[in-house]
């Protein structure tokens, strides 16, 4: 299925991948931690699972409400939604705080997709983001309904984040609290296991509310669960940002 985070990579390509993240923190590589099961509140309740067609479709990967002038936006990864095989995705909705089944606040139908020209020509990482459109419901927009996190870019590296998202094999969302690192001039990245297929696209939140990054980029994310990765939210995602809300 397109659109999800790949794992599971040839042991060579995961050792290749873990040597050349270990160079990101200086000092020598910190003790991993583990996410842990996310807690039912305001802020995670923004999260949400991506499904192909209704809430019993497929589900693709995680995306999460950003403010918006116009209250009706979601960000995640440009390769959640629209791939060189694949074409664009049709018919995905959005169910924030999805949860054993459950769609506590329903389904939201998407009616855009804003991606960089340069990720739709060749799928380059450098641009592997995405924002979303989503229908109103009941005659209200989704950020009325469960506020919005603030686009935060040009914020550098070395920032404590969480970071919450839906592994396709969990029926609840996981969270986890680390530090962003440089994966090089243009992509950053974060050490925490369990996000595995289905989690690109999960926010990186700072304490003060703003998203600084979605799990994507290189590798897609990461071709094993311990070390994902996000295009640095810099100047690229400001102009995308200002596109989609145009």
């Amino acid at each position: 299925m397109a659109g999800r985070r790949r794992t599971g990579a040839l042991v060579l390509l995961a050792a290749v991948q873990l040597t050349a993240s270990a160079c990101a923190w200086p000092g020598g590589t910190p003790e991993i931690p583990s996410s842990h099961p996310a807690p039912r509140d305001a802020a995670n309740d923004r999260i949400g699972a991506l499904f192909l067609g209704s809430a019993d479709g497929p589900r693709m990967c995680t995306a999460s409400v950003v403010s918006s002038p116009h209250r009706n936006l979601l960000v995640t990864a440009a390769h959640c939604v629209e791939t060189l095989d694949r074409g664009r995705e049709e018919g995905l909705v959005f169910a924030p705080g999805f949860r054993d089944g459950r769609t506590p606040y329903g389904t939201w139908p998407l009616t855009g997709i804003t991606v960089d020209g340069r990720w739709t020509a060749a799928e380059d990482p450098e641009y592997d983001v995405a924002f979303l459109t989503v229908a109103g419901v009941d005659g209200q927009e989704i950020e009325d309904v469960l506020g919005g996190n603030r686009l935060g870019t040009g914020r550098g590296f070395d920032l404590p984040v969480s970071v919450t998202g839906y592994p396709n094999d969990s029926e609840e969302p996981i969270t986890c609290s680390t530090r962003t690192a440089s994966h090089s001039p243009t992509q950053e990245s974060f050490r925490c296991t369990g996000y595995s297929v289905g989690t690109s696209g999960s926010p990186w939140l700072t304490a003060d509310g703003a998203v600084i990054g979605v799990i994507g980029g290189y590798q897609q994310g990461g071709f094993e669960d311990q070390v994902s990765y996000s295009v640095a939210f810099d100047a690229r995602v400001a102009e995308l940002y200002r596109r989609a809300t145009a």
